[in-house]
């Protein structure tokens, strides 16, 4: 069976809610990140199969946000769409099925990622349809129902990542530090320009036509401290550990890759920036999803027969610290293997858009490193966890 490759990869600066990337939809920002992903490679819009995004908060997105997106970004009618909804893990399992239909020879040519805009996520009025014909009505924030809050017991996500942290006995101070870490490299990565190669230039037209180009992520910290991390009350539980400081913002952005067989890639002259060498998924108990990064990591490990010690980077996504943290602990990861550009407390976390981002920061990562092997993963809501093992050449 052939061989997957990721041939580009990028993603659009991360924003923070309300904030440089509000003025743009989901699809908008998908489209931008299609685009360039093939536009990097100078690769044909008529040639693509198929594209495969992920994205979360659809309600009031339009029928069919992926088929939007491929249409924003210049696609022909007859590129197929699928859009994929496993909450944060929407975008790696968009690449990890694009895998799946590429080497069982359904597809040649693939473009996968994720898109979200949680600035633009509406609320919802469910009594109007049939008429609310006395008393107050609710409004229902879309971000919570449908992204954050666990469909079975109406608990935050936040919550379950304060009770895992109590029973994997993760302090205060050591999820503080770990923020801490997230936003030095992040803002290290922004200054020495790590992060050049990974992300397209947005323009945004303001009111009176003046174009802003949008570069870089806004919400890394160049001004946080332990001492002012330390100062945030939790924000789940009254003596719980996890605070706004030590959890990532809520945030717009969109990352896409273009995947192709490995002889298609050659037969083309295109340059591999990774193989896929293997994936794997795993669920538990909804409760339970901090820790699945960590048990998905060791089942990936086992299917390919491969140790800790034979994977140079890792990438796992910071839901909260204390899933990173967590994660190390059941999987034994060295800590300074992981997130080495910083990670979603610094970068940010727009949910749909989340799984292809680590993979693309864990590709570039690799390729600056001179290449080696990498593993990204990240958990979602539910109580699942999904991970890809790439090597870089």
């Amino acid at each position: 069976m052939s061989k997957t490759v990721i041939v580009s990869a990028v993603r659009t600066p991360i924003g923070r809610l309300g904030g440089a990337l509000k003025g743009f939809s989901a699809v908008e920002l998908g489209g931008i990140a299609i685009k360039e992903t093939l536009n990097r490679v100078n690769h044909s819009f008529e040639s693509i199969d198929d594209v495969i995004m992920g994205t979360v908060l659809q309600g009031g997105q339009g029928q069919l946000p992926s088929r939007q997106a491929l249409r924003n970004a210049g696609l022909p009618w007859e590129t197929r769409s699928e859009t994929i909804n496993k909450v944060c893990a929407s975008g790696m399992r968009s690449v990890m099925l694009s895998d799946l239909l590429i080497r069982s020879g359904e597809s040649k040519r693939i473009v996968a990622g994720g898109m979200e805009s949680m600035s633009n996520t509406p609320f919802y009025q469910t009594s109007l349809r049939w008429g609310n014909k006395m008393g107050n009505t609710e409004l229902k924030d879309g971000i919570l129902v449908d992204g954050l809050t666990c469909s079975f017991t109406g608990v935050h996500m936040g919550t379950y990542g304060s009770e895992v942290a109590k029973i994997e006995d993760l302090s205060r101070e050591q999820q503080d530090e770990w923020a801490l870490r997230s936003h030095q490299l992040a803002v290290e990565s922004i200054k020495t320009g790590r992060f050049e190669e990974e992300i397209v230039t947005i323009e945004s037209v303001g009111k009176k036509g003046v174009v802003t180009k949008i570069e870089v992520d806004e919400c890394p910290r160049e001004d946080t401290s332990i001492e002012k991390l330390a100062k945030l009350s939790p924000a789940f539980d009254r003596d719980g550990t996890i605070t706004a400081g030590n959890a990532p913002g809520i945030n717009d952005g969109a990352a896409a890759l273009l995947l192709m067989s490995e002889e298609e890639a050659k037969l083309n002259g295109y340059t591999p920036l990774a193989t896929i060498v293997a994936t794997e998924s795993m669920a538990v108990e909804a409760k339970d999803f901090p820790r699945t990064p960590g048990y998905v990591i060791q089942k990936l490990l086992q299917k390919t027969n491969k140790n800790i010690s034979d994977i140079d980077l890792f990438e796992i996504n910071e839901a909260f610290a204390a899933v990173v943290l967590a994660s190390a602990k059941i999987a034994d990861i060295p800590l300074e293997k992981i997130n080495v550009n910083g990670g979603a407390i610094a970068l940010g976390h727009p949910i749909g858009a989340s799984g292809a981002r680590i993979i693309v920061s864990l590709i570039h990562a690799l390729k600056a490193r001179g290449g080696g092997l990498g593993i990204a993963a990240i958990c979602s809501g539910g109580g699942q966890g999904d991970a890809i093992l790439v090597e870089v050449r």
